[in-house]
C-alpha cells in the first residue's frame, strides 16, 4: 500500500515539471512580445522629437557657419569694396570742392559724409583756410577722381587711396591752375553708411 502511494506521488510530480516549464516559456514569450510592442511605441513616439532636434542642430550649425565664415567674407567682398571706393571718392569731391557763391551749402553737404569725430577737424579747415581764401580771392575749387584703390577693408572700417585732380580758379587769376594730390581716406561704417573719419592729402 505504501509502495502504491509513493508511485502515485512520483508520477504526479513528474507530470507537473513539463507543465511548469511550458507555463514559464509562455510567460516569457508574452513578456517579450509586450516589451517589443513597448519599444516600437517608444521609437514611434521619439522619432519626431529626434528629427526635430536634428533639424534644430543643423540650423544652429548653419547659422554659426554663416556668422563666422560666410558673413565676414560677405562684409568685405568686391561689392563692399566698390561701396567704400564710392563713399571715399564722393566724400573727397565734397570736402575739397567749393565756391564763394555756395560755400554754406557745400559745407553742409560735406558734413553728411563725415563722422562726428572728424567734423571738428573739417570745420576748422573750412574756417581757417577755405573761407578766408574763398572770400579774399573769390576762389573756386573743383575736384575729380583720377584713380582709387582700397588699401584696407574690414567689416566696419576701411582705408582708400585716391589720386585726385584739382582745378583752382580765382578772380585774381582767371586762368585755371591744375594740381594733383594723393589722398589717404579712412572710413568708418556708421548705421550702415561709410563715412570719412580721417583725410590726409599730399600734393604731387
Amino acid at each position: 500500500m505504501t509502495v502504491d502511494n509513493d508511485a502515485d506521488i512520483t508520477a504526479s510530480g513528474e507530470d507537473d515539471v513539463p507543465q511548469t516549464e511550458s507555463a514559464w516559456r509562455a510567460r516569457r514569450r508574452r513578456l517579450g512580445a509586450a516589451c517589443g510592442r513597448g519599444m516600437r511605441r517608444c521609437r514611434t513616439r521619439w522619432r519626431p522629437i529626434l528629427l526635430s532636434l536634428l533639424v534644430v542642430a543643423a540650423l544652429g550649425w548653419a547659422g554659426e557657419l554663416y556668422y563666422y565664415d560666410y558673413r565676414p567674407d560677405q562684409l568685405t567682398d568686391d561689392a563692399v569694396a566698390r561701396q567704400v571706393i564710392k563713399a571715399a571718392s564722393d566724400g573727397a569731391v565734397a570736402l575739397l570742392s567749393y565756391s564763394p557763391d555756395s560755400l554754406g551749402p557745400d559745407v553742409q553737404s560735406a558734413k553728411l559724409r563725415i563722422t562726428p569725430e572728424f567734423e571738428a577737424t573739417y570745420l576748422r579747415f573750412i574756417e581757417q583756410i577755405v573761407t578766408p581764401a574763398s572770400q579774399r580771392g573769390q576762389l573756386t575749387t573743383t575736384v575729380h577722381i583720377i584713380r582709387a584703390a582700397v588699401a584696407e577693408l574690414h567689416p566696419n572700417s576701411a582705408v582708400v587711396l585716391l589720386f585726385i585732380g584739382q582745378k583752382l580758379v580765382s578772380k585774381l587769376k582767371p586762368e585755371p591752375v591744375n594740381t594733383t594730390s594723393s589722398v589717404r581716406v579712412e572710413l568708418t561704417k556708421v548705421n550702415g553708411a561709410w563715412l570719412i573719419n580721417a583725410f590726409d592729402s599730399t600734393h604731387a
